[in-house]
């Protein structure tokens, strides 16, 4: 944790004490959804409790990454993974939403914070196109994410900072020395190798 007065030793303090809170409301919406006989509409709220607290977390993961990056005390721990099952495990985050297909290679990369990190850029493509679907294709090093359409463009590029996972992909894929192109409708998030 950082213990210097800067910004990004506040948003990691931010993102340290938050988990706190977060693990006991998280605790208790499990505990409630064991309950037999909850009801409806109770038993909805509850998962929808847990669902909230899930994307909290992730938010708070993802603040924590860009403060290390922003602090310069980002440690990667660098894996060797293939392209198509990153993209495939991306898709599935998403649900019936997103699909993935292509031909993958071996990337050398942080898994998680790359697999976070595609699934953001897709959401996002999501989201801010008001798209019902969007494709994961992993062609060798990259993994391309279409469509994008050109008012979702900035947002999903990371510079319109109006999604913090989109943001946080970009600088992520960047210190591993990928990078983000845009190619008409679709996202080349290239890895390195």
């Amino acid at each position: 944790m950082p213990t210097e007065n800067s910004f990004s030793g506040f948003v990691s303090l931010a993102c340290h004490d938050l988990r706190t809170p977060l693990a006991t409301v998280s605790g208790f919406a499990h505990t409630l959804q064991r309950i037999d006989g909850l009801g409806e509409p109770a038993g909805r709220y509850v998962e929808m409790i847990q669902a909230a607290s899930e994307q909290i977390a992730e938010l708070l993961e993802e603040l924590g990454l860009v403060a290390r990056l922003e602090a310069g005390k980002y440690a990667p721990s660098l894996v060797e993974a293939d392209t198509l099952e990153l993209a495939r495990s991306a898709a599935s985050r998403l649900g019936e939403k997103a699909g993935a297909a292509g031909s993958g290679a071996a990337v050398r990369i942080d898994r998680d914070a790359v697999e976070r990190g595609l699934a953001g850029l897709a959401l996002c493509a999501l989201r801010h196109g008001a798209l019902e679907r969007v494709e994961l294709t992993a062609d060798g090093p990259s993994v391309w994410i279409e469509p994008v359409i050109p008012s979702a463009a900035p947002i999903v590029l990371g510079d319109d900072l109006k999604d913090l996972p989109a943001a946080a992909a970009r600088r992520v894929v960047e210190a591993l020395g990928g990078a983000l192109e845009l190619e008409g409708d679709r996202l080349r998030v290239r890895l390195p190798t």
